[in-house]
């Protein structure tokens, strides 16, 4: 089972992160859920996504003990760092959380993805970014197939939108930190 919790800024794109990650799911034949969160600012505002992708039947779509947790801000990372299982990931946009865990019972990946985003004409696609190191540390699911959905998922009408999405999803999934 894998229990994900997606976590950053209303308008970072965190609830389509969460939405990938269910689409593809959902194509494996898993189990799966997708419930947000998010205060009521909304765009800039607290937002979070727990995410369950799973062979057997899910129990709760709420994931309070994430196995992998997306932090895209430091408000995030601080709230959900202690609650992520003993043995779990953590992935963390470098970028936005200037701070390192001080755990050392969890795998903590930090990527600065806000800045790949910029640097590569990206503006927007750091939760791309993530799902990228997501897929290549966290053994949920084949590389070329996610990307594929990934690609899949974009209107027919925009394939720019799905070249871009694969762009920022292989610089994340070759990142090496």
């Amino acid at each position: 089972m894998s229990a994900i919790l997606l976590a950053g800024f209303g308008g970072q794109g965190i609830l389509f992160a969460g939405k990938q990650l269910v689409r593809a799911g959902m194509e494996l034949g898993k189990q799966v859920s997708w419930l947000p969160s998010y205060g009521p600012e909304m765009r800039g505002g607290t937002c979070n996504c727990s995410v369950n992708v799973d062979d057997d039947a899910i129990g709760s779509p709420l994931v309070t003990k994430p196995d992998i947790l997306i932090a895209m801000n430091l408000p995030s990372f601080q709230k959900f760092e202690e609650k992520v299982v003993s043995g779990g990931i953590m992935i963390l946009d470098s970028s936005l959380i200037n701070i390192k865990t001080t755990r050392n019972d969890v795998n903590a990946y930090y990527i600065p993805a806000t800045r790949l985003a910029d640097e590569n004409g990206l503006k927007g696609l750091a939760n791309v970014i993530m799902l990228g190191k997501l897929i290549r540390v966290g053994s949920l699911m084949d590389y070329k197939f996610f990307r594929d959905s990934l690609q899949a998922s974009s209107p027919k009408s925009k394939p720019m939108l799905g070249e871009l999405n694969c762009k920022a999803f292989d610089i994340g999934y070759n990142y090496e930190d």
